[in-house]
C-alpha cells in the first residue's frame, strides 16, 4: 500500500482542487438557498379534568384533579397535528399562497400552501412531555406568527372535541326540561278545567310538586353545564410563544461546509490511492 505522505506530495494538487471546487459549489449553493428562521411555540397539557363540571362545583374532590394533563395527551395532540385541516385553516388566515407565489389558483393554491407549511413545521413531544411547535421560513416574523397560530389552532380543536360532551349532556338536560314543564303544565291545565273531588286532586298537586323539584334541580345542572360550555376549559398552558428569531437556523452553512471538507479529501485520498494502484499494474 502506497504511504500516505508520499500520496499526499504526489498528489496534492489534484486532491486540492477536487477540495476546493467541491467547496466552492457547496458554498453557492448554499449562499443561493433563501435563509429560514426557527420560531418555537412551547406548551403543556391542560388536565383533561379541567372540563368535567364537578372540578369546579365540588368543593370536596377539587383538590383530586390533577393541575396538568398526562404525556398521552400531548401525544394526541401531536397525532392530530399530522392532519391537513390545521395546516389549511393556517393557510387561509394567512394567506399562504401569496407568500409562497404558489403557481395553482383557487382551492388548489391553499391545499399547496397547507403543504408547504406542514414540511416547513413540526410538531413533537419534547423529552419534558412538553408540546413543542416549530416552524421554519424566510420572514422571521411571520415564523413566529405561524408557529403561534398552529398552536391556537391544536389548541381550539382539541377544545372543541373535550367539550363535546358537556354540549351534549346540555342539550339532554334542556330537553328533559322541556318534557317536565310540559307534564306541570299539562295537570295545572287539567286541575283548572276540572271538576274532580279535593281528596283525588291531591294527588295530582303532590305529583306536580315533586315535578317542580326536579324541574329546579334540571334547572341548576343546566346553568352549570351552561357556564362550562361557555368557559371552555383550555387544554393547552401556553408556556412560550414564539419569538421572531434574531438570525436564521437553515440552512446551516459552518456543519455543512465542514462535512464537505471531510468528505471531498477521503474521496479525493481515495481517487489517488486508486489512480496509484492503477498506474503500479499498468506502468
Amino acid at each position: 500500500m502506497p504511504d500516505l505522505f508520499y500520496l499526499l506530495s504526489k498528489w496534492w494538487k489534484q486532491m486540492l482542487l477536487i477540495v476546493v471546487l467541491s467547496l466552492a459549489i457547496v458554498a453557492t449553493t448554499l449562499y443561493l438557498r433563501p435563509a429560514k428562521y426557527l420560531s418555537v411555540s412551547t406548551a403543556l397539557p391542560a388536565s383533561s379534568y379541567s372540563a368535567d363540571k364537578a372540578s369546579i362545583f365540588n368543593s370536596n374532590i377539587q383538590l383530586l384533579y390533577p393541575s396538568l394533563g398526562t404525556p398521552e395527551d400531548v401525544d394526541m395532540i401531536v397525532g392530530t397535528a399530522q392532519l391537513d385541516t390545521v395546516y389549511i385553516a393556517v393557510a387561509e388566515e394567512f394567506n399562504l399562497p401569496d407568500h409562497y407565489k404558489t403557481e395553482e389558483k383557487g382551492r388548489a393554491a391553499i391545499l399547496k400552501a397547507a403543504y408547504l407549511l406542514k414540511a416547513n413545521t413540526k410538531v413533537i413531544k419534547s423529552d419534558f412531555s412538553e408540546l413543542k411547535v416549530k416552524t421554519w421560513d424566510k420572514d422571521n416574523i411571520l415564523a413566529s406568527q405561524l408557529a403561534n397560530a398552529i398552536t391556537d389552532k391544536l389548541q381550539a380543536i382539541h377544545q372543541d372535541l373535550q367539550n363535546s360532551n358537556n354540549i351534549s349532556t346540555l342539550k339532554s338536560l334542556q330537553s328533559g326540561k322541556e318534557k317536565i314543564q310540559a307534564q306541570i303544565d299539562s295537570i295545572t291545565i287539567f286541575l283548572q278545567h276540572s271538576d274532580i273531588p279535593t281528596e283525588h286532586a291531591e294527588g295530582y298537586t303532590s305529583r306536580r310538586v315533586a315535578l317542580s323539584e326536579q324541574l329546579q334541580q334540571y334547572e341548576k345542572l343546566i346553568s352549570q353545564y351552561q357556564l362550562m360550555v361557555d368557559n371552555k376549559p383550555p387544554v393547552l398552558i401556553i408556556v412560550e410563544k414564539a419569538r421572531p428569531a434574531s438570525w436564521p437556523d437553515k440552512p446551516e452553512k459552518l456543519p455543512i461546509l465542514t462535512a464537505t471538507f471531510v468528505l471531498s479529501f477521503l474521496f479525493a485520498l481515495a481517487l489517488a490511492l486508486y489512480l496509484e494502484k492503477r498506474k503500479a499494474v499498468y506502468p
